[in-house]
């Protein structure tokens, strides 16, 4: 099957940790490489953000990203990239001419604009994965959202637009259908973890200072609550934090968030026990995730969240929000405990729980892995994504399906 992953500014080659690179590019890349395991041929298109960037640079056996000319080959927040949408999908429907893909499958709603454009002249059915919705975004945020102001219409038309929805969580299915789109054409299927590289086995980052030890791995924006875990930690004594996220070390005394987040802990007089680390190499996450006694993840929405899969994965429980797409993976009592957003008092609660009880933390995080190998790895995100593709072929033309399986 030959497959396009539209991706428009979340690039599997990007690096991690950067206000707009997070968990969109991990699952585009992680999926794309598990659909190639498949034996699908996958192109992955995304807008060319540096003039040296090849036009197709091979990511691994199946797996090409093809940069798109789609405004400066330079970074732009994605909020500022719609006016260059056109230009994303006119040079799609070029590619897609002259190489006709089975599926498109479209990430972020800017990508589903460019893919149904495209797609709809040449016939090739588009599967759209939001990984955030509009309306969400705006409630919480209301008008500090710096969302385009034709986000929250594009994404109510591409519901009637595209062939079917893939959803990542229960709760977003939820909104979908307060946002008029039709339950039949939407499927769930979670976001993974690569379990062969997150696992309990493997080294374990050294603890110097004889401290319990908290662990958050995030991006640096407000919105991840990363304030509220700092704001907790008075209320947990003799206990570390170590935030994982934003640029590289040598920089983040020059990032606003970075700057608020110690405000806010000399505020609360713990800035000797909180470290913020900047960017961590993903390759590092995994001995990071397991020198913890517990993850917390306490954003104030989200749509799904990668991060708690990847410390359960690892056996390490996790203290998370009960919102969006952490509400299906984390079982309050049983791999973690689940707390109302942005409610430090409660969060505290929580957090002096599990690290006062070390037998409860064991429990959870045998739990936790079990989970996590039991319903969220890759290769059972492509088994489900592939029966949404081929399904939508079955539907136009089975005999082209068929086919369609064995290319």
């Amino acid at each position: 099957m030959k497959l396009a992953m539209v991706s428009e500014h979340a690039s599997p080659l990007a690096v991690l940790g950067g206000v707009d690179a997070g968990g969109q590019n991990v699952h585009v890349a992680a999926l794309s490489s598990a659909l190639a395991r498949r034996g699908a041929d996958v192109s992955v298109y995304t807008r060319r953000d540096d003039p040296r960037l090849a036009r197709v640079v091979v990511l691994e056996p199946g797996v090409r990203v093809v940069h798109v000319d789609a405004g400066p080959p330079a970074p732009v927040s994605k909020d500022q990239l719609v006016p260059f949408m056109g230009d994303f999908a006119s040079d799609l429907l070029r590619e897609w001419d002259a190489d006709r893909p089975d599926v498109a499958h479209a990430h972020f709603w800017m990508s589903g604009r460019a893919a149904v454009d495209a797609g709809r002249r040449l016939g090739v059915p588009v599967v759209q994965t939001f990984h955030a919705l509009g309306v969400v975004k705006h409630r919480h945020q209301g008008r500090r959202d710096t969302s385009p102001a034709e986000r929250i219409a594009t994404e109510r038309h591409l519901l009637a637009a595209v062939d079917h929805v893939v959803a990542t969580c229960s709760d977003e299915v939820f909104e979908l259908v307060r946002m008029g789109g039709d339950p039949h054409r939407m499927s769930v299927v979670p976001c993974g973890v690569d379990v062969s590289r997150f696992c309990p086995e493997g080294a374990s980052e050294a603890r110097h200072r004889g401290l319990r030890r908290i662990v958050v791995v995030s991006r640096l924006v407000e919105r991840k609550g990363v304030g509220n875990v700092i704001a907790a930690l008075p209320d947990v004594p003799s206990c570390d934090l170590v935030v994982a996220g934003g640029g590289e070390a040598a920089d983040l005394g020059r990032d606003p968030e970075v700057q608020r987040l110690h405000r806010l802990a000399r505020h609360h007089g713990v800035a000797d026990r909180v470290h913020l680390r900047g960017r961590v190499a993903r390759h590092d996450l995994p001995a990071l995730y397991r020198s913890a006694d517990l993850v917390v993840c306490v954003p104030w929405y989200e749509p799904f969240g990668i991060v708690p899969l990847e410390a359960m994965a690892c056996g390490v429980p996790v203290v998370a929000s009960a919102v969006g797409g952490l509400v299906d993976t984390v079982v309050d009592g049983v791999t973690g405990v689940l707390v109302r957003p942005r409610e430090v008092a409660p969060l505290a609660h929580a957090i002096n729980t599990l690290l006062d009880d070390l037998e409860l933390r064991r429990a959870m995080g045998a739990a936790a892995c079990e989970r996590a190998r039991a319903g969220y790895t890759w290769e059972q995100v492509a088994d489900a994504s592939l029966a949404v593709y081929t399904n939508e072929l079955s539907r136009r033309s089975p005999t082209r399906a068929h086919a369609g399986e064995h290319r």
